[in-house]
């Protein structure tokens, strides 16, 4: 517990830090370049873009080049006994009633999902920083206010011992206040608990320790419940990402369907007899070819991916309702939180008033020693409860902007390079190859990345 008593003490006075303290902007700033959730789902959105490149292959010839020896015995005449050919080959769709460009249109469909999904890690990484800003700061409140409890008792439990040795109160209220004492300490450790382990949420959601957390005030929220839940059904990114997903169903049914028809395939090659030098053969076709049976697979697919869109759909129906029940949650968690602080200032104030009254009769022997005890703990408990009560209001604010789709660093303005998606994209939409110098440019992106 002596470790415990170390780090609410440095945080409170921000030992091995700079003097100033940090802000809520500061710990959601160093959430979002250290997350290593986001980390990993920008390079799951890469990976899906990788999927266009090789959609768009399928458009793109495809030549390849082989070297074979033969040896054939008994040798005809004129014939060497080992014959080495080289062949270069290549193929191109012409036409094939568009499946590829609707494999590419899916693919892109689902790049777009997928950004949404990023946007929805960004929400909950943001989020949690809040949360986890906020609670240490709520649990250093707590442990100073039950370190102060803990000698205010103490003061009261001596009182209660020098009045006892000259007789003015019995051993009973002696008794009172030594387990009053006993259970303050008792509290202050358990606070001394939450706070170590808040301190080491902070750690996993921001990356660093807390260092004088500062005051927050809750993020403005001006719109209606109803204007919210319109906003957030046509904004929020699970609910764009649902839809891009029945986009992409839809369009699978629609490549299923173009592999009923026909394709027609370009192809040729050039071989060299690399012995003589001569015999040079140049081919050249032209291939129409279309399934005739094949078992009912074909049939299946189709109805495989019909079935996959009714899914989707009905998953976006889920989202919408879900996203519309979180913004319900969210301001009904933000109203009861403003209710809960307005509430707790009046009864800090009131129980404040209380308290000292019952103090000062006690001086004068008109309230006995539980009295005061009595009032000291509705005070602490009324300060407890505003403290509580303020960090509830914030979070609840930001847990509302999350809700809307709205609790990201551009939107929020955070100081932080904004990861942009569409750049990875715009490099290898058009899948280049490797020795192209767009190629080559997409090589050493991925070097800095892997960095």
């Amino acid at each position: 517990m002596k470790l415990v008593r170390v780090i609410a003490l440095a945080l409170a006075a921000g030992i091995g830090a700079p003097a100033q303290a940090e802000t809520l902007a500061d710990a959601l700033t160093s959430a979002y370049n250290h997350s290593g959730l986001l980390d990993q789902n920008r390079a799951l959105l890469r990976a899906a873009d990788e999927d266009v490149a090789i959609a768009v292959s399928a458009t793109l010839p495809v030549i390849n080049w082989s070297v074979s020896a033969s040896y054939q015995d008994p040798r005809p005449p004129g014939v060497d006994l080992i014959t080495e050919t080289a062949t270069i080959s290549g193929q191109l769709t012409l036409y094939d009633f568009g499946a590829s460009q609707i494999a590419i249109d899916a693919q892109k469909e689902l790049v777009l999902a997928t950004r949404q999904s990023l946007r929805n890690v960004e929400q909950q990484v943001l989020l949690r920083a809040v949360e986890a800003y906020m609670n240490v700061r709520r649990e250093l409140e707590f442990v100073a206010l039950r370190e102060s409890n803990v000698r205010l008792i103490t003061q009261e439990f001596r009182a209660a011992q020098d009045r006892f040795d000259v007789g003015e109160v019995t051993r009973t209220d002696v008794s009172l206040a030594e387990a009053r004492l006993a259970a303050a300490r008792s509290l202050l450790a358990a606070a001394q608990g939450n706070l170590a382990r808040a301190v080491e949420e902070f750690k996993a959601a921001v990356g660093r320790r807390p260092n004088q957390p500062a005051p927050v005030n809750a993020a403005p929220v001006s719109r209606s419940l109803a204007n919210a839940k319109s906003f957030a059904v046509r904004n929020h990114p699970s609910v764009l990402e649902s839809r891009h997903s029945v986009a992409a169903a839809e369009l699978n049914i629609m490549r299923a369907e173009a592999a009923l028809k026909p394709t027609i395939n370009l192809s040729g090659q050039v071989s060299r007899n690399l012995e003589s030098g001569a015999d040079t053969t140049t081919g050249l076709s032209v291939t129409a070819s279309g399934p005739i049976y094949a078992g009912g697979r074909l049939s299946a697919q189709i109805r495989q991916f019909m079935a996959r869109r009714d899914a989707a759909r009905a998953g976006l129906h889920i989202t919408r309702h879900s996203i519309e029940q979180q913004v319900g949650n969210a301001y009904s968690f933000l109203e009861v939180a403003r209710a809960s602080r307005q509430a707790s200032d009046q009864q800090v104030r009131a129980a404040t008033v209380a308290f000292r009254g019952v103090r000062e009769e006690a001086s004068l022997g008109a309230r006995t020693t539980l009295d005061v005890l009595n009032g000291e703990q509705e005070l602490l408990d009324a300060r407890a409860n505003t403290i509580s009560a303020q960090a509830d209001e914030v979070i609840a604010s930001y847990t509302v902007l999350a809700s809307m789709g709205l609790l990201t660093a551009e939107h929020l303005r955070l100081p932080v390079q904004i990861y942009d998606p569409t750049e990875y994209y715009n490099l290898v939409d058009d899948a280049p190859a490797a020795m192209s110098a767009q190629g080559k440019a997409l090589e050493r992106v991925l070097e800095a990345l892997g960095k």
